[in-house]
């Protein structure tokens, strides 16, 4: 008598693969629309920031007396660096906004003899020498020109739009397309300041308008103006010597 093997049914397992299978995608396409609704969400927000990062910034004319200062340590810098005090405001905001590290600032004797800054690093008559430029690598610093320079070629780029065309206070930036100076190199910044002799504080300098939150309003200078407006000194402002690193260091030639 033939042997009869009962035959399986296997449509009730399929039929709970398939309704797994639907919940799977269900479940998926349900998370798809959440996050679409979240990137839409944050669109605008997206948008004001990179136009706040882009926009200008009022400036105004500081001619309250300068004094050459050590870096506040809430700024990533080098040890010993120090600048005018004038311009400290300016660096507080850009170090909250911007991942950067201070180099080099005053570059120059002190009142008690002793010298701070790269000593010889900086052409004759550069910002250096008044303590209104600043040399700037990543806060994570690097010799290429790789990922941790994207800060640093962020804040480039709203300082300088245009190049050879800074936006105020800015008087030069030096950074990709300057000899000695860009990506995997270092950034200068140096403000508009008026005529002052090497290692002399000038009489005013012009600043970002800011405080360490944001945005101030532009209030009137205690000193009374001069009739006439202000202009910055010609001449090149930050410069290139003929020696440099070519690349990060403690100290960095070039401006």
């Amino acid at each position: 008598m033939p042997v009869r093997i009962p035959q399986q049914d296997s449509r009730a397992g399929r039929r709970t693969a398939d309704k797994a299978g639907v919940s799977h995608r269900l479940f998926a396409h349900s998370w798809a629309r959440v996050l679409a609704v979240f990137a839409a969400s944050l669109a605008p927000l997206l948008a004001i920031c990179a136009y706040a990062e882009a926009a200008p910034i009022p400036t105004r004319i500081v001619y309250t007396a300068g004094k050459i200062v050590p870096i506040p340590a809430s700024i990533p810098h080098a040890e010993g660096d120090m600048v005018d005090q004038r311009i400290v405001p300016n660096l507080r905001w850009i170090a909250k906004r911007y991942p950067i590290y201070i180099t080099d600032g005053y570059s120059g004797p002190l009142p008690n003899g002793e010298h701070v800054g790269c000593n010889g690093c900086h052409v004759r008559n550069s910002d250096h020498y008044n303590g209104l430029a600043v040399d700037v690598v990543p806060a994570n610093p690097s010799s290429t020109c790789d990922a941790r320079w994207a800060g640093i070629t962020r804040l480039a780029e709203w300082a300088e739009p245009v190049q050879e065309e800074p936006r105020p206070p800015f008087r030069w930036v030096g950074y990709d397309g300057d000899a000695g100076h860009g990506c995997g190199n270092h950034l200068h910044l140096s403000w508009n300041h008026a005529s002052a002799p090497m290692f002399q504080l000038a009489e005013w300098v012009e600043v970002l308008s800011v405080n360490f939150s944001g945005v101030k309003p532009v209030t009137a200078p205690k000193k009374k103006k001069p009739r006439s407006a202000p202009r910055a000194p010609s001449g090149p402002p930050g410069g290139v010597s003929q020696s440099s690193t070519g690349g990060v260091s403690a100290r960095l030639a070039g401006d």
